[in-house]
């Protein structure tokens, strides 16, 4: 049978790469990990480093003339290539380092496919740039944003380039908020697919234009692809002008956060 959720070969390398980065990830979690300071007390573990080179060998196996940009390994090709992977291997550094699977693998072609791993769940979210599924245990789904849970994730990671105009934990104290929906952090990308799924209302952070960062570009793919709606904090497409990201399972929600956020 002719799988309509498997898309076109690129998103097959996405789908393969993150797999590969989630085999390291789940086989290295609970060692004892060497760290590398990058500084701001940010860091990277053995296993982030580990996972990004089997997720290249996927893509220079696959897509030897494309450009890679990797959280860890910076810009491998031409940075104006017109075709970039953007690559971050393992999402939620801190949570993992601490003991906690709540953390992701992100693979994005950009302007095209997409995959974002749970290495823990074993799903693979991913989109070819047109549609989008879910893939477990070799079955494919497709994604259907809901807002029946609402529960909104909300990032507190800095910096904080908006405020005092706009601070995420303001919004979590806001009368408004706490009334409408319940507030979740979990402080990784793996939210924004779980928006797309309908474990998620919503999600929300602050920053730039994040439309291609590695952290947020397969997330925010995925989630389009499966009809989310994604904009800035300033309800603006995001994109060089961007202000941080608001990910709404619909438009009700998304009409209520900009209202919250604008208050």
């Amino acid at each position: 049978m002719i799988n309509p959720y498997a898309g076109t070969d690129d998103a097959e390398v996405a789908i393969a790469a993150v797999r590969a980065g989630a085999d390291v990830v789940r086989a290295m979690y609970g060692q004892r990990l060497t760290r590398v300071d990058k500084g701001g007390g940010d860091f990277a573990t053995a296993a982030d480093l580990a996972a990004e080179q089997a997720i290249l060998d996927v893509i220079r196996a696959r897509r030897s003339d494309d450009a890679v940009l990797g959280e860890e390994g910076g810009q491998q090709g031409a940075a104006d290539s017109v075709r970039q992977w953007l690559v971050d291997p393992l999402c939620g550094t801190f949570n993992y380092a601490a003991g906690n699977m709540l953390v992701a693998v992100n693979v994005a072609l950009r302007d095209g496919a997409a995959a974002v791993a749970d290495p823990f769940s074993g799903e693979i979210f991913f989109t070819d740039g047109r549609t989008a599924g879910v893939r477990h245990d070799g079955v494919d789904a497709p994604l259907t944003p809901t807002p029946a849970t609402q529960l909104v994730d909300v990032n507190l990671d800095p910096p904080y380039p908006n405020a005092p105009g706009f601070r995420a934990v303001d919004l979590l104290a806001h009368p408004g908020f706490v009334a409408r929906f319940r507030p979740r952090v979990v402080s990784t990308t793996l939210a924004l697919t779980w928006v797309a799924v309908g474990r998620r209302a919503a999600y929300v952070t602050d920053g730039g234009d994040l439309s291609e960062s590695v952290h947020f570009a397969a997330g925010i793919a995925v989630c389009r692809a499966s009809g989310c709606l994604v904009t800035g904090i300033d309800g603006a497409p995001i994109g060089a002008e961007g202000r941080g990201l608001v990910v709404a399972a619909d438009a009700d929600t998304h009409s209520q956060l900009m209202s919250l956020i604008h208050n």
